[in-house]
């Protein structure tokens, strides 16, 4: 028989939940405040005196913003589709074939994908800078596949190898190519796992800070997470902007999430529980 929650566990819940979300929460309180009351005793209150809009305002009317938006769109999406279409094959290979070395090739994998930014970043920036790729989508596209592909490889293998072997069977007695098993039955029952790793190689692309910082310098090609840090002036720190800023760029990301989280929890369990 299962047993019913206590009700320690709600209290235990909702004290999580408050602890995870009082960050947010605090962000988007800062961001309709003045800048009065960011500071002092007035930054520690919960209810704004005289809520304003000007921040966000000031987001898109002094600074770049929607340039920032607009490149972090296109290199996440892009490294998402180009990661996924590598990742896919590479996967279904590493799942379905048999050869020599192929659990080393997936501990390789794994090990890429551990290796620290700061250990990569000064031969990467050499290359983009000899290849002229320095100031451009793919000069970040590239890099970016460093952690995403290996990600993406890793997920796809364990959701490939979740999909019976039969149906792939049937399909080479009716005929069917390897392409064509792969195209019209391994994808659409993979969909899932594929959306879940999509949404995963995209938050670790849209989030990404350091290579960004490196490889484009020039401001109309600096990406989301760059272009806030660069908020700040010589002697002042427009904390609201920066709150105001922040909660632009997450807002998307939650209503993706919440909109798509039956596909992303339904990846997340595959493969799971045993058969």
């Amino acid at each position: 028989m299962s047993k019913k929650a206590g009700p320690g566990f709600y209290v235990f819940l909702a004290v999580f939940v408050f602890v995870v979300l009082f960050p947010f929460f605090w962000q988007l309180l800062a961001s309709f405040k003045p800048p009065n009351e960011l500071f002092g005793e007035a930054a520690f209150r919960v209810w704004i005196d005289n809520p304003t809009l000007d921040n966000y305002v000031r987001v898109f009317s002094q600074r770049p913003f929607l340039t920032y938006l607009w490149n972090s769109t296109v290199v996440a999406t892009l490294t998402t589709a180009y990661c996924l279409v590598v990742a896919s094959l590479a996967a279904y290979a590493l799942a379905r074939l048999e050869f020599k070395g192929k659990a080393v090739v997936l501990g390789l994998v794994l090990a890429v994908s551990m290796f620290p930014q700061i250990a990569t970043i000064s031969p990467i920036f050499l290359f983009m800078q000899e290849t002229g790729l320095t100031n451009s989508y793919l000069g970040l596209i590239l890099p970016y596949t460093t952690f995403a592909l290996p990600l993406a490889v890793w997920n796809l293998t364990v959701f490939y190898r979740k999909i019976p072997v039969d149906l792939e069977e049937a399909a080479k007695i009716d005929g069917a190519t390897v392409l064509q098993t792969f195209r019209k039955i391994i994808l659409p029952l993979a969909m899932p796992g594929t959306f879940t790793t999509a949404i995963l190689v995209f938050l670790a692309a849209w989030n990404e800070f350091f290579f960004a910082l490196t490889i484009n310098t020039e401001e109309a090609m600096k990406t989301v997470p760059v272009g806030i840090v660069m908020f700040q002036g010589q002697y002042t720190i427009p904390w609201g902007e920066i709150a105001a800023a922040s909660i632009i760029v997450t807002i998307p990301l939650v209503i993706m999430v919440l909109i798509f989280q039956k596909r992303i929890i339904s990846g997340l369990t595959a493969g799971a529980v045993k058969e």
